[in-house]
Formats: C-alpha cells, structure tokens, sequence
C-alpha cells in the first residue's frame, strides 16, 4: 500500500503532476454540479427506523391489513381558547369551512355536526379550553405537500379571534422538522466556514494557510454533494439529519488532513529548497498515516451497514462515500493545492531552508520533556482525570420523548405540551391492540379480553375501537397512566407483550395479540439501539485493531492506541453529560447520542494517535524510546493540538441546530476530541510508551 500511495503522490508533487491533479477535480466539481442533482433534491425529514420483524412494525402491518382505511398521515388539529371556553360550533363551522375548502389531500375528517354531544364532548378537555380533533393526509404526501396543505388550514384558522390553532401529530411534526432543517442547514454551513476560518487565521496568522484547506472542503464538497445527489437519485434515502452531520465530518476531516499535510510540508521546506520535492518528502511520510486515518473513518461507518436500527444504517452509505471521496483527496487535492502556492501559503511566516524545525522552548516541546521525564506521574494524573469523568455514566439517563428534543417554540411541540396538560397523558398517543381470533368473537369475549388487558400493571383503560367484518379481528385502543413515552409504560408494555399468550389464555379465548403505537416503537426501538450498541462497539473495535496491527506492525502499538481511545469515549460521555446538564440544563440524553458520539470520537480520535504512532516508529529508526516519544510529541503537538481545536469547533457548530439531540451530540463529541487531543494523544499515550515499551539497541540510519 505505502508503495502504490508513493506512486501516486511522487507524481502529484511534480509541476505537471500537480497541474493535472487540479484540472482533474476541477472538472469533477464542474460536471457534476451541472449535470447531478444535490444530495438537498432527494432529502426526507424521517425514515423506517425499524426492522420488518420488529414486533410493532408487524402489528402495524396488522392494523393496515384488516383496516386499510386507516393509511395515510394523521395530524392532531389542537384549539386553545384564548379565553374563557371553546363552543363546539366553532369547531364544527371551522371543519365545515375545511371541507368547502376541497383541500386536496385532506382524507377524513371528523363530523362533528353529525356526533351527539355525550361522543363530541369526548375531543374536549374538562374544563372545555382545549379540543384536540384528528384529520388524515392521503397517504404517500411528502413533508413539502403536507407544508402546503397545512399552510392553507393555518390561513383558515387565522379569520379566528376566540382560539388559536396548533397543529402537532405526524404530520405536523413532519412540517416542522423540514422548515427546521432548511433553515438550520444554512445556519450550519455558514457556522462551520466562519468559524474554521477565523480559527486558522488566529492559530496560524496567515490568510492562504485558513483559506487552502477551505478551497479544498468546498471542492470535495461539491463532488460528495453531487455524488449523494445520484445516490439519491438511485433510490438512497438521505435523512435531512444525516445530511448535516455528514456536512460537519466533511469539513473536519479536509481540515484535519490539509493540517497534516501543511505542517510536514512546512517541516520538509526548512530541508528543501525546491517546493516540489519538499511536497514528495513530506507526503512520503505524511501520506500513509494520513491515507490510513481516513480509512479507519471509512471503515467505522461501514460497520454501520450492519446496525439493524434505520438512522445507523442509513449512515454507513452516506458517510462512506463522503470519507472514500475525503481519502482520495488527502493524497491528490490537498498536497496539490499547498505545492500550488508553495512556499507562499505560509506567509507572512515563510519557512526557509536552515530554520529551526521545532523550537525547544515550545509548549510541546515542555511537555514532551515532562512526560519523558516522569512518565508514571503524567499516566497516573490522566488516568484519574478521565476515570473520574467516566464515573459519571452512572447518572446516565434516556429520554424517549422525540416532541422534548425540539425546540420549545415550535408549533407542533406547542400543541403536544397543550394535549399533555389537559388531557391525561396516556392519550397523547393510545396503543393500538389487534387480536386475531380463530373464531367469531362474541360480545362477552371481547370484555373478558378488554377486562384482561386492563388489569395489566400500568393500564388506565382500554376501549373497543374497531371489528373486522368477520367479527374474528379486534381492534383495540389501549391507555396507559403514564406518558406512553416513559421508561416505566415502555416497561410495562414490554412485559405485556411478553405475557400476551397468557393473557390471551385466561381471557378463554384462542389468536394471537399484536401491539402498534408509539409506545410499541419506542420499546422495539429501544431494544434495536441496544442490540446495535453492542455489535457496533465490539466490530469498530476489533475491525479498526485489525488495521492498526496492519499500519503499525506491531501488537502492542495498536492496543495502546485503542485502550486510551475506549477510555476517551467514555470520559468523554460521562463529563459531557455532567456539563451539558451544568450549563445548559440538560439531564437527559437520547438514547442514540452514545452510539453517534462512539462512531464519531473513536474514527476521528484514531487519526490523531496514528499520526502521533507513525511519526514515533519513524523516530524510533534512529532513537531510543524516550527520544523517540519525545520528538513525535514535540514534532506533531502544535498540528495535532489545532487540527483538534478546530474539529472540536467544528463539531460544537452542531450546538446551532435547533434538534437536542444533534446539541448534545456536537457538544459530547467536542468535548471527547479535546480530551483526546490534549490528554491522551499529548500525556497518557507517550508516557504509557515510555513506561511499556522496551528500549532497543537504535538501529543505525539507513
């Protein structure tokens, strides 16, 4: 491998190599900008999460099979009376004009004027300031339809003055997540430009050195763009979510492998008068470990193709194709963009043949000297550090409630929060119980099942919904005294579900039960993610040891790397969650930050021990061990410890986007980047070589 990546980049680093590199991604940009679509044109706000077999997944393929009239996208009209009460024939003119309207795309609705008072009481809260009505969209109407189609009832509900409407349900939340997104992906990309470029100006007080690594993001970035565009074309679904985590890795990555690349560079140019064998030196030893980073990143988001959870699996093409795009460039468009300017990309500090490589009085070159010098010390001060912060998982708790994790002003969260004060919580989202029977259900078999249900721990009611012409399948609507989306109602269905053969059985009939809803989903949810946690974590792990053994050629190197690497992530997780709940109130995460936050601190925190290892075996042809570690330490600290202070920048953009799940996660992985950059990758890792590694006869200089 080291031999073809030389091949490749010996030729990028000549005059017509380098000019040739250029035209060619120039023209790649070019033609698929013009002639693709953007990854933006086959965007969605959701996809299925869960597996086919998945349990709710099946009940709700039930529910579909016996009662078809059910499908399409249901939105939950709520009205606040502004004061005093609602009157139901405000209500019912409003639906009236609804239906005058001919909306396309409005399916059912309820009538109102056609329901006696004791049935339409039931959509009204107890002290009659709220109403809470169901409506159905066609089914297959994406978010954009579904905007247009609220957008009209919205204007209808303006000629209101005694109430105000929400409206909140799926289809509701779906219209909001895309006006959230548009917006946000904005905000996202220019946060990510404006603060990259302001922290390569202040770090590196020179304009070409933050605007090169810049011109190559936006390059790659309108290749992978383009590049998901036909993906998408063929079929991929690309999660609006995805999308803009995949624009964060993209930017941190070029980032990260144009500061490698520049800081050799600069080094080889203080040995080198011409620029373009400055730029094959330093890509000699800069290229492997560079090329090498990116793969491990590659190789942790294809991992994901084996999660059984949708959002995982969904990452593995989309990341894949943006870090295999981001490796070919590492080794082609970056080197050929800073040959390009030369010596002039560092300006106005211009390195000159003869100039120091490394100053002796430099942060790093202290810290070398002191990890050296007292390895145990340092080893046992970062062992506490990140052990302590660890300690906190034990405090770790889920929140299950997508509604809590956007923002509080948003319409659909407004009326979610309506319907969870005035009405009992269990009817913010009933699950739907289907029974088949073997035989006709007569009235006293559907109250001995309806009276076995309710005696299940937790239940608050349960009511007949629906029946099969048949008679043989029932559709029931079951409550819980606790918000369907809480630990112990998920719990509680679990247990019935695991009881249903039971239940069935006492309730002297024969069939089975099925259980869809939300609760349903999240439990199945809830046992996918942990099952997928598992998996993810041991085949990253073993998988990106497996190539560390390859890359090292040794057995003890990659051990080291990965044990500090485990131990970051879990400080990290441990003392995001103490800090996020310090300063910003947060006490609770989604259940999908720690396997997000894994993926992300462990792919992206192995580049920076590779590019600290390679520079150490590379030094340890012609040093002891100390000397070895020393000069790695002091050599790629200042690179390192910038590369990690603009990806944890990067990564806290992500704290702009309007999603608590998408802050936490930028936060938690910030965090986890500086702790690896300064703690493992400067401390723990050198002094753990320094303590462990035998001191051999130095080899001579070949």
């Amino acid at each position: 491998m080291k031999t073809i990546l030389n091949f490749i980049t010996d030729r990028v680093a000549t005059k017509k190599g380098m000019w040739m590199t250029l035209i060619v991604w120039l023209l790649a940009a070019g033609l698929l900008g013009a002639f693709a679509p953007s990854a933006k044109d086959y965007e969605v706000t959701t996809i299925d999460s869960l597996p086919k077999d998945a349990q709710s997944v099946i009940a709700q393929n039930k529910v579909d099979q016996y009662f078809p009239d059910n499908d399409g996208t249901p939105a939950l009209l709520v009205f606040q009376a502004d004061e005093g009460k609602l009157k139901l024939q405000d209500i019912t003119q409003f639906f009236k004009e609804i239906e005058e309207e001919k909306i396309d795309g409005v399916e059912q609705t309820v009538p109102l004027a056609a329901l006696p008072p004791q049935a339409a009481a039931g959509f009204f809260s107890e002290d009659k300031t709220t109403a809470v009505i169901p409506l159905t969209f066609a089914e297959g109407l994406e978010a954009k339809d579904l905007r247009d189609r609220l957008e009209q009832i919205q204007k209808l509900a303006e000629g209101s003055d005694t109430w105000t409407l929400f409206v909140t349900g799926p289809a509701g939340i779906a219209v909001d997540s895309l006006n959230l997104f548009s917006r946000a992906d904005v905000v996202l990309i220019m946060s990510t430009v404006g603060l990259i470029l302001l922290l390569l100006v202040v770090i590196y007080r020179s304009p070409l050195l933050a605007l090169i690594p810049l011109l190559a993001a936006t390059f790659v970035y309108e290749v992978v763009n383009q590049a998901l565009g036909l993906m998408g074309k063929a079929g991929l679904l690309l999660s609006n979510q995805t999308i803009s985590i995949m624009m964060i890795l993209l930017f941190a990555a070029v980032i990260d492998y144009s500061l490698f690349v520049f800081s050799r560079f600069r080094e080889e140019l203080k040995h080198h008068a011409d620029k373009y064998e400055a730029m094959k030196y330093a890509m000699r030893e800069t290229g492997m470990p560079v090329f090498f980073s990116g793969g491990t990143v590659l190789a942790a988001m294809l991992v994901l193709f084996f999660a059984n959870f949708g959002d995982y699996r969904n990452f593995a093409p989309t990341f894949g194709t943006t870090m295999a795009i981001i490796m070919i460039a590492s080794v082609t468009l970056i080197p050929a963009l800073f040959t390009l300017f030369g010596r002039r990309s560092f300006w106005p500090k211009i390195p000159r043949v003869g100039d120091v490589t490394v100053k002796s009085n430099s942060f790093w070159s202290k810290i070398a000297r002191f990890v050296v010098k007292k390895p145990g010390l340092s080893a046992a001060i970062m062992g506490i550090i990140l052990l302590l912060s660890a300690s906190n998982l034990f405090n770790l708790t889920y929140e299950f409630d997508t509604m809590k994790s956007f923002p509080a002003d948003m319409q659909s969260r407004q009326g979610y929060e309506i319907l969870e004060e005035k009405f009992a919580k269990g009817d913010l989202a009933p699950t739907t119980v289907i029974f088949e029977g073997e035989k006709e259900l007569s009235v006293d078999d559907q109250e001995r099942l309806m009276q076995e249900l309710s005696d299940q721990p937790l239940v608050n009611n349960v009511r007949l919904n629906r029946m099969s012409e048949d008679a043989n399948v029932l559709s029931l609507n079951l409550t819980f005294k606790e918000s369907p989306y809480s630990i112990n109602t998920m719990d509680a269905l679990e247990d019935i579900r695991n009881d249903s053969d039971k239940i069935v059985k006492e309730s002297g009939l024969s069939g089975s039960l099925h259980f869809a809803g939300e609760t349903a989903k999240k439990a199945d949810e809830r046992s996918v993610n942990d099952r997928d946690l598992i998996v993810i974590v041991l085949l990253e792990t073993l998988l990106i040891l497996v190539l560390l053994f390859i890359l090292t050629k040794s057995i003890k190197m990659p051990i080291y790397m990965m044990g500090t690497i485990l131990l970051s992530f879990l400080a990290a997780l441990g003392l995001g969650m103490f800090l996020t709940n310090l300063f910003f109130d947060i006490s609770t995460i989604s259940d999908r930050v720690p396997l997000y936050s894994f993926v992300f601190l462990v792919a992206l925190g192995i580049d920076y021990n590779i590019i600290l290892i390679s520079r150490y075996q590379e030094e340890r042809k012609k040093h002891s061990v100390k000397e070895a570690a020393e000069i790695a330490v002091a050599n790629t600290g200042g690179v390192i410890s910038s590369a990690g202070l603009i990806l944890a920048a990067t990564f806290a953009v992500l704290m702009t986007q309007p999603i608590e799940l998408l802050f936490v996660f930028g936060f938690i992985v910030a965090v986890g980047i500086l702790l690896d950059t300064f703690f493992i990758r400067g401390i723990l890792l050198p002094a753990l070589i320094v303590l462990l590694e035998k001191d051999k006869k130095a080899k001579e200089t070949a």
